[in-house]
């Protein structure tokens, strides 16, 4: 059953009072208009700029045609005068549903008892959701969702259609490039995706699948004007890490998971990856390169910014932060350093309140039950501070162990930082970086590349290896320091989660932290 045919459903059964939760103001009231004439129903909307009007009145004439209504308990006294078959639309009522409203939320109650033995039923249409305790028995809640794909592929076949007329503007849509359209376009309002369609069309004079990145701006914005979560835009790439084979295969393989075509062969949508190990390994940096890998947006999730000084509100900021990903899915949620965002929860009554164990809570429930296609990739470094119902089996699709790099891995990650410092590896001996550099991890590595860079441009000469042999020597990796910490992270990993790299060679797998 369609949202549309629910929403005629109740009208039909005498529903007093629907709350309709949505943006789309001209959506939800075509789909209104249509349940009217079906049913024979006259539709009605109102709003406090203009009163009671019918359904399609111009502004210009609603602004003088019954001003008297635009105070809603008059309003709502027009709703019993009407004596034929009838639809209201209250737009944006809920500021009128507060504590200070009582006389309207009184006036709800009773007509709500008159509604139901009559043909009239009474819409509230909001983008946010506010029901008084004293209402929550009379008001049906309907969540109305976000263009589905068909919609958007209609939506998109109109612009085409009225495109080509147009001689200067090139439609370059093949089957791949419209499915790379549509799957950006998901999470966008009908309005939205029409307003960057054409803004592709006015900027470029042509319409391919390779705009998918301007589509991908247009939630940003909406990402932006939630405050909760954070848009990352950056160009990382598997190209970028080194290593890592056996994770960069597994999602390599997912790339296309949120597809039409993945979804008609039966493929659920991956629900998440947990990446647990050493500090400075590449965890972060994978969660940057699969947005890249598989065009989508990245959303970072700082717990730090769903706490707040009021008593239920963090719990709420967190519900708004799930909601937002949900709806500019598909999408990456990433979760960096998740074992310190939850460490403590357990102590959390005597603390906090509890605060911190029910937003873990909230957090645990939404992991396990979540149907939208937000792919959550959460990191950590501490196996002690991490609680044994995050990693169990569902809450994500695999827990992968991120060690420190093999020598092979570690000739990659200097070839890497050598490259995007305009250098040329072949010019340096690899396999002598490799070896001075057993038991460092990829971000002290290039730290090591920075530090023979600085020391090569005092002595006014080119880069070398010794410089960086030099760096080396003069760096105590952080394995050294923690090696009981690191060894106990392998212990806990063993058997649990999955190597992200492929065997190590013997030598490696025997030095004490590498």
């Amino acid at each position: 059953m369609t949202v549309g045919q629910e929403i005629e459903t109740l009208i039909r059964a005498r529903y007093p009072i629907l709350y309709i939760v949505s943006a789309e103001e001209a959506r939800v009231q075509r789909v209104l208009l249509e349940i009217a004439q079906r049913r024979q129903k006259k539709l009605f909307e109102w709003s406090c700029t203009t009163g009671l009007v019918p359904a399609g009145t111009s502004i210009q004439l609603s602004q003088h045609r019954n001003a008297s209504t635009k105070d809603p308990l008059a309003a709502l006294d027009q709703v019993i005068d009407q004596v034929e078959p009838a639809i209201f639309v209250f737009k944006d009522f809920h500021p009128f549903l507060g504590k200070s409203s009582s006389a309207v939320i009184r006036r709800l109650r009773e007509i709500a008892q008159f509604l139901k033995n009559s043909h009239k039923t009474i819409v509230l249409l909001s983008p946010a959701v506010e029901i008084p305790l004293e209402l929550e028995k009379e008001i049906t809640l309907v969540n109305y969702p976000l263009p589905t794909r068909e919609d958007l592929q209609e939506l998109l076949a109109g612009i085409v259609n009225d495109l080509k007329p147009h001689a200067n503007v090139r439609v370059e849509l093949d089957e791949a490039g419209r499915e790379r359209l549509l799957q950006a376009a998901r999470g966008l309002t009908l309005t939205e995706a029409e307003n960057v369609l054409a803004k592709i069309i006015v900027k470029e004079e042509r319409l391919s699948g390779h705009h998918v990145s301007e589509v991908l701006f247009e939630k940003q914005q909406i990402i932006r004007k939630s405050g909760l979560l954070e848009y990352y835009t950056g160009s990382e790439t598997f190209s970028d890490i080194g290593g890592l084979g056996v994770l960069k295969d597994w999602l390599q393989k997912r790339a296309v998971a949120f597809s039409e075509e993945a979804q008609a062969f039966g493929l659920p949508a991956p629900k998440g990856l947990f990446l647990l190990g050493v500090q400075g390994c590449g965890k972060s940096l994978c969660a940057k390169a699969v947005a890249s890998l598989w065009q989508l947006p990245l959303l970072r999730f700082d717990m730090g910014r769903m706490f707040g000084s009021l008593v239920g509100s963090s719990e709420e900021n967190v519900r708004r932060a799930i909601a937002v990903a949900e709806s500019v899915a598909p999408a990456i949620l990433w979760v960096d350093e998740i074992d310190k965002a939850f460490s403590g929860f357990q102590g959390s009554g005597f603390t906090d309140a509890g605060t911190s164990a029910r937003v873990f809570g909230t957090f645990l429930t939404w992991l396990s039950e979540k149907t939208a296609p937000v792919f959550v990739v959460a990191t950590a470094n501490d196996v002690t501070q991490l609680p044994p119902e995050l990693v169990r089996k569902g809450r994500f699709d695999e827990l992968f162990f991120v060690d420190l790099p093999a020598e092979k891995e570690r000739q990659e990650i200097f070839a890497i930082h050598l490259r995007r410092r305009r250098r040329d590896p072949s010019g340096f001996d690899a396999g002598a970086l490799a070896s001075a550099s057993q038991n460092f991890s990829g971000a002290e590595i290039e730290q090591a590349v920075i530090s023979g860079l600085y020391d090569a441009f005092s002595e006014r000469c080119e880069l070398g290896t010794h410089h960086i042999m030099c760096a080396l020597e003069h760096t105590v990796p952080l394995a050294a320091t923690l090696d009981e910490q690191i060894s106990a992270l392998r212990s806990w990993a063993e058997g649990r989660a999955r190597n992200a790299s492929f065997p190590r060679v013997a030598a490696d797998a025997a030095s004490p932290a590498g």
